[in-house]
């Protein structure tokens, strides 16, 4: 072995510590929405007026309206699928980018001292994160750098497809909610002009016509957008975590080192996130 290749093998044994993927409460979520809606109730309830913000026709036509209309948008097989995804907006796997990088270059330094079937010896430590298990299972098998790139790239692809479905699909009811609300005024005016003459029916009509326009801005605005944005922030940190793994196999497999691996990691890090494995 080289001079250069061994400045990249730390001195010592090279135990693999893998940390698998904790799946907590995003309290982030939870809390901006409660005191989303909560800014919203203490105006209405400082307002001291005997309006009634509460109107089941409104409501109906908002909620309902947009659940139907988003569907006939989307096949049976993608709202299932997507509905599980959209409900982990509350729910946030929590992966440190820092702390798998730092993994992969142990089992690189590894595979680079022992060769690559020695990664095999840590296969207990890896089944802790099923992706990178998988991953580690094509190194040891000895799969091409080439076929492990279409392999895992075409799972990565697959897992972005659907999460960027699922954040389409509530992107896509954040537009209708308002349209929804609107559908509503319109139901609301139609039913107070037909009532000119009698003006006890004139204010019920009056309240559906303005609530569900509010009913459907608070739906899309305070409600379905922000979890779109959350979605797609918590897909980006998923997937930039598998292809972390991704990059780290390929190298592996074409014997590169480490130190090279380490570079290529770091520049997908983000700055905040990027290691210093070797002095």
């Amino acid at each position: 072995m080289s001079d250069t290749a061994q400045s990249a093998v730390p001195s010592g044994p090279v135990n693999i510590h893998v940390r698998p993927p904790l799946v907590s409460f995003d309290f982030a979520t939870f809390f901006g929405l409660i005191f989303a809606l909560g800014l919203i109730a203490a105006a209405i309830y400082i307002g001291q007026s005997n309006a009634n913000f509460l109107n089941g026709p409104s409501f109906m036509i908002v909620i309902l309206g947009t659940m139907a209309s988003t569907s006939i948008s989307y096949t049976g097989d993608e709202l299932r699928k997507s509905g599980g995804i959209i409900g982990r907006t509350f729910f946030r796997s929590s992966r440190d980018a820092s702390a798998m990088a730092r993994t992969l270059l142990d089992m690189s330094a590894l595979a680079r001292s022992k060769g690559v079937l020695a990664l095999s010896q840590a296969e207990n430590e890896l089944r802790k994160d099923p992706f990178l298990h998988k991953a580690a299972q094509y190194v040891t098998d000895g799969y091409q750098a080439n076929d492990i790139d279409r392999l895992l790239g075409q799972e990565i692809d697959t897992l972005s497809e659907r999460h960027r479905n699922a954040a389409g699909m509530l992107k896509r009811a954040a537009e209708i909610a308002p349209a929804m609300g609107l559908i509503g005024t319109l139901v609301g005016l139609v039913q107070m002009l037909a009532e000119l003459d009698n003006p006890s029916n004139i204010g019920p009509a009056m309240a559906v016509a303005l609530l569900t326009t509010f009913y459907g801005a608070i739906l899309g605005t305070v409600i379905i957008a922000p979890m779109a944005a959350k979605l797609e922030r918590n897909s980006m940190d998923e997937i930039m975590i598998k292809t972390l793994i991704l990059i780290a196999m390929t190298s592996i497999t074409k014997q590169e080192n480490p130190r090279r691996l380490e570079m290529l990691l770091n520049a997908k890090l983000p700055p905040e996130k990027r290691i210093r494995y070797f002095d």
